[in-house]
């Protein structure tokens, strides 16, 4: 039998435009509330792109929930603000945005830098005869369409495009006043008017809401699902045995006020995300399945290489990057490579996969380190997970904000014995002395005994017979007989810590958009010829049944073929045979069986391949199992080459 034909997938360039028309035609999405004049940053999936996120969300979970033992939750949407208020999001979840000095509209600042100094650079490069000029988009808020910063054909000094270079590589870690600093210095202005913009102002980006008929609760939809692993993090503690590491995870709706909505799916208002919490021993951050991926081979864009005003990419392997302290620590790096296995295992090139080091303005002041995996696609580099070491930082603030304990105790096997001074307080005294202010005081001298500067002040003055305490602007008065400080030894039998976090967090709708950019092609033969190359495990449709006609005849085998386990779709149109498959292609369907007339006489059906167009013929038998084998990833499609005959396209009616 002959091996596959070798297919040219890069014959024409890259066509957006094209896919675009196509997701639309063929209803994989579409701008939600669309008769209605729309709304930026919605959007509703139609069938294939239902199916296609449903089988991306599949495979995540097999990758990550079922092979890693994971706990999977499904936390609530609408959040009450004390929550958001422990976590910082009220106060810090916020992008910087600009507007126009005259026309009052409102762009996001960064965008807005980085589309101009990129139109102004693509100019440089048409002067230089190096690149033919091209339009750079900068996002226009609320409107459909994106302005477009004209790049016009303009040599600019070296050392202005070296600038322009290293401001763009390190982009991200601009505060908002730098980025305001920038539009002044560079006299960067609105695109589509010409006119100044403001100062760049913090604009948060969650959603208000209230909880009750009178609103007495105030409420935010939540912008990430992870406050509701750290809210149940006592919960899963003991569903786990009290033991850790673990990890739980979960996939859900989360809601960004985006300041400007851009680019279809790539930045939208409501989206699914799939996040994962994994805590573990501040102690102990190893993993124990690490060198099952310590030989992955990534590639890198560590901060310091940022820092230099360069993007050069270094591919290094997990296990290295680990050792020389590139990637903090074993968990972190176990998550890293699985990120990038998941990604490769879905469809995505591993020649436009990177993962970038957060630099320190744009990293949490409590994270160890931040690594974001970002896929470029015809608008750039996107950040489509980001993989981080939050610290301890999240269960503490929700511990200091409602007192309750968010931690793990474990049983020491050697005792630790330690001697130190430890506060008593003769709280008879105490009650009758302070009375409704007793609770304040004494946690003022609890934090002080947690100070051993401090403590030791305090005790020095207890031995002159009394101290004196401020406490919200009052003074107390304290004596030996309310409260003494006395040299213990203590003899430690339980751990008692709170645990860090390492958290990966998938933004599905940027992974399906990559992937469906890194899947298409054109025809080497027909630049028209669309064809949609997504694995088999995350294809919305996974067979294409083509009966001849609609012809009731046909139908019996077609049942047949249903009843035999394949998952399929059936085109009985009045279109040929060749359009019905064409169109199937752009969908990304990976095989298609033609029922006609012969397939009645002799029981016999051709199978199609979708990338090669090759097809082969065999008995009804056959071909249900192959394909049902080719479906499962029993078989690969040179294989079924050797068990069937080729088709020589006449399947004649004896």
């Amino acid at each position: 039998m002959s091996s596959s034909i070798a297919v040219n997938k890069t014959a024409h360039p890259f066509n957006k435009q094209q896919l675009e028309s196509v997701l639309t035609q063929r209803f994989f999405y579409a701008p939600a509330f669309e008769i209605y004049g729309g709304v930026a940053g919605l959007y509703d999936y139609g069938p294939p792109g239902s199916a296609l996120q449903a089988n991306i969300i599949a495979e995540w979970r097999k990758h990550f929930i079922i092979e890693d033992s994971m706990l999977e939750l499904d936390t609530t949407v609408m959040t009450p603000a004390p929550v958001f208020e422990a976590s910082g999001h009220v106060a810090r979840f916020a992008d910087w945005m600009v507007k126009d000095a005259k026309t009052g509209e409102v762009l996001r600042a960064d965008h807005l830098v980085k589309g101009v100094l990129e139109a102004r650079l693509v100019g440089d490069r048409e002067a230089r005869g190096e690149k033919s000029v091209a339009d750079t988009s900068v996002d226009d808020g609320e409107k459909k369409k994106k302005k477009k910063v004209k790049a016009i054909a303009t040599r600019l000094p070296d050392e202005t495009v070296h600038l322009y270079e290293s401001i763009l590589a390190q982009l991200d870690n601009y505060s908002g006043p730098e980025l305001g600093l920038l539009c002044k210095e560079h006299k960067i202005t609105n695109p589509d008017t010409g006119n100044e913009v403001s100062e760049p102002q913090a604009f948060n980006l969650m959603f208000g809401s209230s909880i009750g008929p009178t609103g007495q609760h105030p409420g935010y939809l939540r912008p990430e699902t992870a406050q509701g692993h750290f809210l149940n993090f006592s919960r899963l503690l003991d569903f786990n045995y009290n033991r850790i590491p673990f990890a739980s995870a979960q996939i859900g709706r989360s809601f960004r006020n985006e300041i400007s909505p851009r680019a279809g799916l790539l930045r939208v208002r409501e989206f699914t995300m799939a996040e994962i919490e994994h805590f573990v021993d501040p102690l102990d951050k190893s993993h124990e399945k690490f060198h099952l991926i310590k030989d992955v081979t990534i590639c890198v864009l560590p901060r310091e290489t940022q820092a230099e005003g360069k993007t050069d990419l270094t591919s290094i392997k997990v296990g290295e990057a680990v050792s020389t302290g590139i990637i903090a620590n074993e968990t972190l790096g176990y998550f890293v490579a699985r990120i990038h296995q998941f990604l490769l295992k879905i469809g995505i090139d591993e020649n436009r996969l990177r993962f970038r080091q957060h630099m320190s303005n744009e990293m949490a002041h409590y994270a160890t380190d931040c690594w974001d995996a970002e896929i470029y696609s015809s608008v750039g580099w996107i950040e489509c997970i980001g993989c981080a070491d939050r610290a301890a930082y999240d269960l503490t603030v929700h511990m200091q904000k409602t007192g309750k304990p968010l931690v793990v105790r474990q049983s020491l096997k050697d005792p630790i014995i330690s001697e130190k001074d430890v506060v008593e307080f003769n709280n008879k005294i105490m009650g009758k002395t302070f009375g409704k202010d007793l609770k304040f005081v004494t946690e003022a001298v609890k934090d002080i005994e947690a100070d051993e500067p401090r403590l030791a002040r305090f005790k020095n003055e207890l031995a002159q017979g009394s101290t004196t305490l401020k406490v919200n602007g009052q003074e107390f008065k304290l004596t030996t007989d309310m409260v003494s400080v006395k040299h213990t030894v203590i003899k430690q039998t339980t751990r008692e810590f709170t645990p860090n976090v390492i958290e990966p967090s998938f933004g599905l709708g940027r992974i399906l958009y990559m992937l469906l950019e890194h899947s298409w092609w054109t025809r080497e033969d027909d630049q028209q010829r669309g064809v949609l190359s997504l694995p088999m495990a995350v294809a919305p449709i996974k067979v294409l049944i083509v009966p001849l006609s609609a012809k009731e005849e046909f139908q019996p085998l077609v049942q047949e073929l249903r009843a035999e386990g394949v998952l399929c779709r059936v085109d009985d149109s009045t279109a040929s045979i060749g359009k019905r498959y064409a169109r199937n292609d752009e969908l990304g369907t990976p095989f298609g069986i033609t029922v006609d007339f012969a397939s009645i006489k002799n029981r016999t059906l051709t199978l199609r391949e979708r990338d090669t167009t090759r097809q082969l013929i065999g008995t009804v038998e056959d071909v249900t199992s192959i394909v049902c084998a080719l479906i499962k990833g029993d078989m690969t499609w040179s294989q079924a080459e050797g068990r069937l005959d080729v088709y020589d396209g006449v399947q004649a009616v004896e």
